[in-house]
């Protein structure tokens, strides 16, 4: 199977389709499931591995770990320090404890997870870029931001190195399109959905898109996937922690959704009319 691919911008290709690990790691039990559903997913071509310090309190970048051993250079792994950890000092250290759980020299990827109050920006950008030159990083993003954040961050000095923004997003929460989807666009940063099937069983249930889904004998969660990934530069990263989940996720990606498709899911979900805050999990 050929997952199509989004450049980001320092000309790295990964997987338009990758894999969270939300709530993994929490579990002793279920370990052995989750490394196996991961192994499948980089098998399968969804080679992009999305986890965080906080998932887990550091438990899902275990996982993680356990699931690209020996395959390091397969896989495009990216992960999230905390907020309160995004100064000049705390940031080295996260990064280090994340390094030390996920065994890796090298994050791909690393994200600002959100912002607060108390976030100085222009710090965690200047600790990003050290972390970046000594090698620790290969490139950096955030997470949760909305427009005026990213303009924010495009104005301090380096901003402009930001490789991704990493947003809820899926058939119920779209409000993304009332501004951010755009301006990333227009500014060439990839988005990273995260949720794109909803979060709690809800959106599945959905009788609309069951029908959709009977259309394309297809499950629900392939429709909702189809849907987030017919949108340019977006990445959808659902999480699937057995193999069954795996596989359903890797065939959204063959699934072509009509013009009739769309206008039943808008009719379902309506696109936001207008300017709406980005909401966050």
């Amino acid at each position: 199977m050929k997952i199509r691919t989004v450049t980001l911008p320092d000309g790295e290709r990964v997987p338009v389709l990758g894999q969270g690990t939300w709530r993994m790691g929490e579990n002793t039990r279920t370990h052995e499931d989750e490394i196996a559903a991961l192994r499948l997913g980089i098998e399968l071509g969804m080679t992009l591995i999305d986890t965080a310090e906080m998932y887990g309190e550091g438990g899902a970048e275990e996982v993680v770990a356990d699931a690209i051993e020996n395959q390091r250079d397969r896989v495009f792994v990216v992960s999230k320090v905390y907020p309160h950890n995004a100064s000049r000092t705390e940031l080295p250290k996260a990064c280090e404890r994340s390094l030390k759980r996920l065994r890796i020299d090298a994050i791909d990827l690393y994200l600002l997870h959100w912002r607060e109050r108390s976030t100085r920006l222009v710090e965690a950008v200047e600790a990003f870029e050290k972390l970046r030159a000594a090698g620790k990083i290969k490139r950096w993003g955030v997470s949760n931001f909305d427009v005026d954040d990213m303009k924010e961050l495009l104005d301090i000095e380096n901003g402009f190195a930001c490789s991704a923004n990493q947003v809820l997003y899926n058939l119920e929460d779209r409000e993304i399109e009332s501004g951010l989807l755009q301006w990333s666009q227009k500014h060439e940063i990839p988005i990273m959905a995260y949720s794109p099937v909803g979060h709690g069983r809800g959106l599945l249930e959905n009788a609309t898109l069951k029908k959709i889904a009977k259309r394309h004998d297809a499950t629900p969660s392939q429709i909702a996937l189809a849907w987030v990934l017919r949108q340019p530069r977006v990445i959808a990263i659902p999480k699937a922690s057995n193999e069954k989940h795996v596989g359903d996720n890797a065939r959204s990606i063959e699934i072509k959704l009509t013009g009739e498709d769309l206008a039943d899911l808008d009719q379902e979900f309506p696109p936001p009319k207008s300017r709406k805050s980005l909401p966050m999990l």
